[in-house]
């Protein structure tokens, strides 16, 4: 069984019997689930599945969550992107699109793949589908790539957390930003080495990200925060293909991160006590919406 305390040692690992971390991991899985690989595959095609479909089904038109605060975002981008009219070019772009229609379609309970999370689980889908989709990469390296990112987010719980109450939302969106850029690296050829790169820099750029939502929900500033994570990973991935690497080693950014999240004051850790929730507007909403709830 992996010891999912140290990403190192499992990229270590990986190095030392020359094959990718996906299939690392995915041998584990199948051993500690008493599986075999292919039912341990399979598994983790349906969640792709449902990635997709999460998505699908909220560009179609515009719409308003129950609560009112958030939807139909990911609608105007996606009616922008096809008039021409973005300027981040066709692979983030779609990234961005499919970020927050993902997360928007959480905020109205649809099914998703909380991975790690479900305030981020547009982060993932959205990198990874357009990846596949932009580069005509085949199904199956997507497929495998989930279980790199799995490793990464495994080792950051275990290390840190992964959740917003316990470590702020470096701790959500900035655990989906590492897990999908060091998935994103071994999809597209880069070593072992860059997968760790790739996830630190991606850490490093988001810690001390606060979790203040509007009302207690999910969804501002969570959801546009699922966007952001998607462009954070793309760059992450990007720079670390390139060769750049990150001077601190990730397992001590993932320690770093857990320091930040039990230094910062529990008025910003889901609380809905300070940041954004705290806002002359935040407060009149929530009040509204609080009125609405008891009539």
């Amino acid at each position: 069984m992996l010891d999912y305390n140290s990403l190192g040692h499992i990229l270590t690992l990986a190095n030392d019997r020359d094959i990718p971390v996906s299939q690392l991991v995915l041998e584990d899985q199948a051993n500690t689930l008493d599986v075999s690989l292919d039912e341990v595959y399979k598994a983790m095609s349906k969640r792709l599945d449902v990635m997709e479909a999460s998505i699908e089904g909220r560009l179609k038109g515009p719409f308003k969550s129950p609560s009112g605060l958030s939807g139909g975002d990911a609608y105007k981008l996606n009616e922008s992107f096809k008039k021409g009219n973005t300027i981040g070019g066709r692979l983030l772009d779609k990234m961005l699109i499919r970020a927050l229609a993902c997360a928007e379609g959480n905020a109205c309970m649809d099914k998703i793949v909380a991975a790690p999370t479900a305030g981020a689980c547009g982060i993932i889908p959205a990198v990874l589908l357009t990846i596949m989709e932009e580069h005509k990469i085949p199904r199956e390296k997507i497929i495998m790539g989930l279980f790199t990112s799995g490793a990464i987010g495994m080792a950051i719980a275990k290390r840190a957390s992964i959740s917003g109450a316990e470590g702020g939302c470096q701790a959500e969106c900035g655990s989906a930003s590492a897990m999908a850029a060091g998935a994103l690296v071994e999809i597209l050829g880069g070593t072992t080495d860059m997968i760790g790169h790739a996830a630190g820099i991606a850490l490093k750029g988001v810690l001390g990200l606060v979790c203040d939502p509007v009302a207690g929900l999910v969804e501002v500033p969570c959801i546009k925060r699922n966007a952001l994570g998607a462009a954070n990973a793309l760059s992450s991935a990007n720079l670390a293909l390139a060769g750049i690497e990150s001077m601190i080693p990730v397992d001590e950014i993932i320690d770093a991160m857990r320091q930040v999240g039990d230094l910062m004051t529990p008025a910003l850790k889901e609380t809905s006590e300070a940041g954004l929730a705290t806002t002359e507007t935040a407060i009149s909403f929530t009040q509204k919406l609080n009125e609405k709830e008891g009539s």
